[in-house]
């Protein structure tokens, strides 16, 4: 095998340097305003900053309550990837074993609605939810999370348990085990690196998921992270500086979240591409 490095390696170098610095620039522009005034965010926004301002951190944190639209963050979050992890996994585990004519279309179903844009149903479903008792409520916005999370979930589960052997499963029917006990003993410890995947990818949407939580929430005892932050970027006074600060605060969690389970978003979707 030729190793060695010519002029087009060096090309593709320069352009993949490019593409990651494009794509770091959003992040300089808010690390370095979120330590400055507002006037010199609006005088300069690209230059470093002359005085760092660490107060603005302390101040959106207390002028946000940011400690309770955190937690509320977390609640939501936790209980959806949950909920989301149990309906996904069993529906999706009856649809790949299940062979017919319903099981078919059952999944059509869950890939269209993949398709589906959540603007074109707000409306019928805010109606819905308040004629249900669900709006204004932390575990009525959960439950609403199920229902747009489960059709991605159901898909990917679907397509890694097809990869899973149907003798494991026969053999521990074979031993006297129930079809709960068949999934949830020996189907459901082999789903751990689409699992992560799913847990991830659920949670990177949730967490910084603002339309729903703000059709869902009007109570600000109930704001998550999204919500809050919005009530510094009113009409007619835009507040860059503790914006940005509280944009560094509540993006932080999920970026340490993704950087420590990076690894098994790789192992899931390898796993599922050799499957």
């Amino acid at each position: 095998m030729d190793n060695k490095y010519t002029s087009r390696t060096f090309v593709m170098e320069i352009v993949a340097v490019a593409i990651a610095l494009l794509f770091l620039v959003p992040f300089y522009f808010v690390l370095i305003n979120a330590v400055k005034s507002n006037a010199n965010i609006l005088l300069d926004a690209a230059s470093f900053p002359k005085d760092v301002i660490w107060h603005n951190f302390r101040r959106v944190w207390s002028l946000l309550h940011f400690p309770r639209a955190f937690m509320n963050s977390i609640f939501v979050t936790v209980f959806a990837n949950v909920g989301l992890i149990a309906i996904s996994a069993m529906a999706g585990w009856m649809l790949a074993r299940t062979q017919g004519k319903v099981s078919n279309l059952m999944f059509g179903l869950f890939v269209a609605a993949m398709v589906i844009p959540f603007q074109t149903i707000m409306i019928p479903l805010v109606k819905l939810s308040a004629s249900l008792g669900l709006v204004n409520s932390i575990p009525g916005l959960i439950f609403i999370y199920f229902g747009f999370g489960v059709s991605m979930s159901v898909f990917l589960f679907h397509g890694f348990i097809k990869g899973v052997p149907l003798e494991v499963e026969e053999s521990a029917r074979v031993d006297g085990c129930t079809p709960f006990g068949v999934f949830y003993k020996i189907v459901f410890p082999l789903l751990k690196p689409i699992i992560m995947t799913v847990i991830i990818l659920n949670t990177l949407w949730i967490w910084n998921d603002y339309l729903l939580p703000r059709l869902m929430l009007q109570d600000s005892q109930l704001h998550t992270i999204p919500v809050a932050m919005s009530a510094l970027f009113a009409q007619y006074n835009k507040q860059w500086d503790l914006g940005l600060a509280g944009l560094v605060i509540g993006t932080l969690p999920i970026v340490v979240f993704s950087l420590m389970l990076q690894k098994h978003i790789v192992k899931g979707i390898a796993a599922g591409s050799g499957k």
